[in-house]
């Protein structure tokens, strides 16, 4: 079992940035991919980053591409994801989520991929 608990989500203007942190516990050495999904309200769950633990390898959602970075400190089993440039249309619950085991040709932009998610954290963008 993992259990991950994000922070740092919060109110800005368009255009400003924010950092959002996952920190993982429990058998956190079982971990292979983590990613960051969102949801606005009235919306479907949509992938925006992940990263592959064990390389650091990263992907991201074309919507945004040069503006966020994901990122990983193993020594304290935590992802981040910051945010810059941020857009009204950010605007949504950011939730991180963990895949348990490797698979060579997983969906990763889908949410059945992972196995674990955190309980979210709000993001809002002022316009």
């Amino acid at each position: 079992q993992v259990q991950l608990v994000e922070s740092g989500g919060g109110l800005v203007q368009a255009g400003g940035s924010l950092r959002l942190s996952c920190a993982a516990s429990g058998r956190t050495g079982s971990m292979h991919l983590l990613g960051w999904f969102r949801q606005a309200s009235g919306k479907e769950r949509e992938f925006v980053a992940a990263i592959w633990w064990s390389t650091g390898m990263t992907n991201y959602a074309d919507s945004v591409k040069g503006r966020f970075t994901i990122s990983r400190d193993n020594g304290k089993n935590t992802v981040y994801l910051q945010m810059n440039s941020l857009k009204p249309e950010d605007t949504a619950v950011y939730y991180c989520a963990a895949r348990r085991d490797g698979t060579l040709f997983i969906d990763y932009r889908q949410g059945y991929a992972y196995n674990y998610w955190g309980q979210g954290t709000q993001v809002t963008v002022s316009s």
